[in-house]
C-alpha cells in the first residue's frame, strides 16, 4: 500500500509537538494537541505494558521522562496511565486514547519500539496490541520500525496499513547493543520488499546513502529524522519527501 499523501504534505512532528518549556512532554496529550493545532502530522511511540497494552512511550526505561523508573514492559497499563510525565500535568497516554484524542484530524506515524533487544525475531505481542487498537481507526495512519521483524509481524495483522522502515547508517559507534553483524546488515536496507514497505523514515545525516536513492528511485516515499532546525530542513528536503522535526516550526 503506498504512503497516503497526507503523510507527504505537511511537516511531522517528532514526538508530537512536544515542549517542556510550555508544559509539553514528549508523547503526552498536550503535544498531540499542540500538533493539531498547528496543522502538522504526528509521530508518536508505542511500548508495551506488562499486560499486553500498547503505550504512547518512547523509553524502554520511565526515569528520563517521569520521576518513576524501571521498565516500562514491567508495569500494568493501568498503573502506567497513572505516572505523571516531567514537565506537564498529564500522564503517559495508552495508544488506544490517543486514537481517539486525533480521531483523524491529522495524519499519524506510529513507530513500534524494538521490543527483542537487538533488532531479532522475538516480537509479536505489541504489533498484536497495536493492529488491535487500529483495527477501527479510520483516520490516516502508518506504522514503521527500526526492526523488520516487528514490521512483518504488525503486517501480518492485516490492517492494510501502509507499514515503514525507520532506518539509518547503523554506524556501530552510535548502536552499540547491537551486534556488529546486525548493523551492517540493517544498513543495507534489504528487508523492504519482504516487510511490503512502501516507505522509509531515514536518519537526515545518512540521506546520501546510495541505498537511500536507489529506494526513492523504485517509488518508495522517503520520510527523515529527526530534523532540528531549518537549515536541516532545507538540506534534507533535497532528498526526503518529508521531514519529521522537533524544536522548531517546520
Amino acid at each position: 500500500m503506498t504512503l497516503p499523501a497526507a503523510f507527504l504534505d505537511r511537516p511531522i512532528a517528532h514526538r508530537a509537538l512536544h515542549d517542556v518549556t510550555a508544559g509539553r512532554p514528549e508523547n503526552s496529550r498536550a503535544a498531540i494537541e499542540a500538533a493539531i493545532a498547528g496543522g502538522y502530522g504526528i509521530e508518536i511511540d508505542l511500548q508495551l505494558s506488562a499486560d499486553g497494552q500498547a503505550m504512547v512511550f518512547h523509553d524502554y526505561g520511565l526515569e528520563r521522562l517521569t520521576a518513576a523508573d524501571g521498565p516500562v514492559r514491567q508495569r500494568r497499563a493501568a498503573e502506567l496511565a497513572a505516572i505523571p510525565l516531567t514537565g506537564g500535568e498529564g500522564t503517559i497516554p495508552g495508544f488506544a486514547e490517543v486514537l481517539e484524542l486525533v480521531s483523524g484530524r491529522v495524519p499519524l506515524l506510529i513507530e513500534i519500539k524494538d521490543q527483542d533487544g537487538a533488532m531479532g525475531p522475538a516480537v509479536g505481542p505489541l504489533e498484536q496490541a497495536a493492529a488491535a487498537a487500529l483495527a477501527d481507526y479510520t483516520g490516516p495512519a502508518a506504522v514503521m520500525s527500526f526492526n523488520p521483524h516487528s514490521v512483518a509481524a504488525f503486517a501480518a495483522r492485516g490492517t492494510g496499513l501502509p507499514v515503514g522502515l525507520t532506518t539509518s547508517g547503523f554506524d556501530e559507534a552510535d548502536w552499540k547493543l547491537l551486534p556488529a553483524d546486525t548493523c551492517r546488515t540493517l544498513r543495507t536496507i534489504p528487508d523492504v520488499d519482504r516487510v511490503g514497505a512502501s516507505f522509509i523514515s531515514h536518519d537526515h545525516r545518512d540521506l546520501a546513502n546510495p541505498r537511500v536513492a536507489e529506494l526513492k528511485s523504485q517509488g518508495l516515499s522517503i520520510l527523515c529524522w529527526t530534523i532540528r532546525s531549518p537549515e536541516e530542513e532545507t538540506r534534507a528536503r533535497k532528498v526526503a519527501d518529508n521531514v519529521t522535526f522537533e524544536g522548531y516550526a517546520a
